[in-house]
């Protein structure tokens, strides 16, 4: 295999794969370098092995990045409708969920095997199982140093994703690179992450562990309503992981525990239950999981009936129940996040085509300081990010 190539892609992932393709059939000599000994493992793993690959409303807003204009060209360019239409052409089978999520009907590897015959047919060469050592800049060409010798290209994509999922031997390596040719890195953390305690409420949730209920979960502006899980360290599920990505240690999170109700209505079907004699634990049987209703009515002393109450009483309980402040420990880091908050400035990278301000460098997906919310979009910044930038070099 010759060492000099157009364009050397830095990770088989599904930035990569999509920056690839486009770029070899703009007619580059084109070879993709990873460590892992098979392409694409974050997507073979994800949607429980089903790929939540893009979302039917994917816009700006599902976003977080300091500079929140970086990601609308790319995401204009290439809509998520148009990630759809390819994978039609390939014969996908696929389904739409809840939230417009859109998911292989069957099994991630046939995305895959999709985003591999692409690049197959526009004559993408793979190097896997192969370390990086070092990369030089000289002469106007990249020189990569690795474990199955060195590889020189004129143009440089890094798409090495980031730091979650370290199973999947997931590296900083980007980030180090970046560093290297004077590119500002905004520190990283755990993001769509499960969130742990240390107070009394872990054992509290340790008991309900495996149990799930519906919630508004809120940190500061942003709040989501989804399914929450109990686990034996804290809290998880799509409403605590979308959360995660905007809570910072230290600060509380907020749960409506009946999101169908805001305080005040909450507050009058109380006042309901009050006249009608009935039970309140039967009545909270309707939405919370039994064993949460036993553990709640323990915790806050409430009374199973209400016709005795205040009130005022009845007030505070509204209040209680859709205002439920929790200050967690901490995340339960990269181990168990699904990606990583930070990296790579926008700052330093062109929004049209990803060249940094280091000539012919590009970065593209997760390595940079973008990251999506739950439910497809960061896989469409996967496949849009690649696209602009294939569509560049």
């Amino acid at each position: 295999m010759t060492p000099h190539w157009d364009v050397i892609v830095l990770g088989a992932g599904a930035s990569g794969l999509m920056c690839s393709a486009q770029a070899a059939y703009n007619g580059n000599k084109v070879l993709v370098l990873d460590h892992a000994p098979k392409a694409a493992a974050k997507i073979r793993i994800s949607g429980g092995g089903k790929c939540n690959f893009t979302n039917v409303d994917v816009s700006p807003a599902h976003f977080i990045c300091q500079n929140p204009h970086f990601v609308k060209s790319a995401l204009s360019r290439y809509p998520s409708t148009a990630f759809v239409e390819l994978v039609e052409r390939h014969g996908l089978a696929f389904e739409v969920r809840g939230g417009g999520k859109y998911f292989c009907a069957e099994r991630a590897l046939d995305l895959i095997q999709i985003l591999r015959t692409e690049c197959d047919w526009a004559g993408v060469h793979f190097q896997l199982k192969t370390q990086l050592e070092s990369v030089q800049y000289r002469g106007g060409e990249y020189f990569l140093n690795t474990s199955q010798g060195t590889f020189c290209a004129l143009k440089l994509v890094v798409a090495t994703g980031a730091l979650s999922f370290p199973k999947l031997k997931a590296t900083g390596i980007g980030y180090e690179l970046a560093k290297q040719f004077g590119l500002n890195v905004i520190a990283t953390s755990p993001g769509l992450v499960p969130l742990t305690f240390s107070d009394k409420w872990q054992a509290r949730f340790s008991e309900l562990s495996g149990l799930s209920m519906t919630v508004c979960a809120q940190v500061a502006d942003h709040s989501f309503t989804e399914a929450m899980l109990f686990t034996h360290k804290g809290l998880s599920g799509p409403a605590i992981l979308q959360v995660s990505n905007y809570w910072q240690q230290g600060e509380p999170i907020t749960l409506n525990t009946l999101p169908a109700y805001s305080e005040t209505q909450l507050y009058q079907a109380f006042i309901e239950l009050k006249q009608s004699g009935k039970s309140l634990p039967k009545w909270l049987n309707q939405f919370w999981p039994k064993r949460f209703t036993q553990i709640w009515l323990e915790v806050y002393s409430m009374e199973t009936v209400l016709s005795n109450m205040s009130n005022e009483r009845l007030q505070h309980y509204a209040k209680q129940l859709t205002h439920w402040v929790l200050f967690p420990a901490n995340t339960a880091g990269y181990d168990k996040a699904e990606v990583t908050l930070g990296g790579v400035d926008t700052d330093d990278i062109s929004s049209k085509t990803f060249e940094s301000k280091q000539p012919n460098l590009f970065f593209i997906g997760e390595v940079l300081d973008v990251t999506g919310q739950l439910g497809g979009f960061n896989f469409q910044w996967a496949w849009a990010s690649g696209m602009a930038c294939g569509l560049a070099l």
